[in-house]
């Protein structure tokens, strides 16, 4: 039997020993599975995120925009349109009250954050695991090799004149579950920044959603690029025709 395999570890060790190569096991399944989930919710919301940029806008009517969206339970982009369409309806169904005071565009505002909130409240599930079982995993193993020294100690204490075949097996253990705490903590460090890093540029694109919503519910257009480069062009040329007055120049 190979002394340094998986098996003997699994047959020679305590209950210590095996209590840690489960719980390592159990990190590494929560690990994989939070990654596997996020990365297919992040591709959905990605390809949403396109959906929204080429077609949403392109549509001549808010049912049929919103519709384009698709019926996806987890779509921040819906959620948006949805909550952006409720505060101000809201707005403007109330009757006479306190609520009148609000101006239109903070209760809008305060509608459209909460939707973003809780859109990243829920990409970031999940990634508390993947920190957690980063963080910890190598002290759990760590744990598994202080344990088998701890038997190769006594292995040799055992015996008058120890040799290497005495110490294998207890420091094979030990090499072992240092290995398996790294095996665990490597994928869960590298998951969490990646889906952390998507997860930014999904916040952003949602943000820039948010912002686009709330012109188009103000003024019932967004604000484009040409809108921006004609406001510019514009700013430039009323520049150019105000000449500031200098001292001595006659007017």
């Amino acid at each position: 039997m190979n002394e340094f395999g998986i098996e003997h570890v699994w047959q020679q060790g305590d209950m210590v020993t095996r209590g840690v190569a489960l719980v390592l096991l159990v990190m590494s399944v929560m690990s994989w599975s939070v990654i596997i989930i996020k990365c297919i919710q992040g591709a959905g919301l990605r390809n949403i995120a396109q959906r929204t940029k080429h077609r949403f806008w392109s549509e001549k009517t808010l049912p049929a925009a919103i519709e384009s969206l698709g019926n996806r339970g987890n779509n921040p982009f819906r959620d948006l349109a949805i909550a952006g369409h409720a505060a101000l309806s809201h707005q403007h169904n109330i009757e006479a009250g306190i609520s009148n005071n609000i101006d239109i565009s903070d209760w809008l505002a305060r509608g459209l954050k909460n939707s973003i909130d809780d859109s990243s409240s829920r990409l970031q599930s999940g990634l508390g695991i993947l920190a957690s079982i980063g963080s910890t995993a190598p002290f759990v193993g760590l744990l598994g090799t202080v344990w088998g020294i701890y038997h190769a100690l006594q292995s040799i204490s055992m015996v008058d004149q120890p040799d290497l075949a005495h110490v294998a097996g207890p420091v094979g253990e030990a090499l072992i579950m240092t290995a398996f705490g790294l095996f665990v903590a490597i994928p869960a460090v590298l998951g969490y920044n990646t889906i952390n890093r998507r997860n930014r540029g999904l916040q952003h694109a949602i943000a820039r959603f948010a912002h686009d919503l709330h012109a188009y519910y103000l003024t019932g257009s967004r604000v484009t690029t040409a809108d921006v480069t004609e406001l510019r062009i514009s700013e430039a040329s009323v520049a150019h025709r105000v000449q500031p007055f200098r001292a001595g120049q006659s007017i």
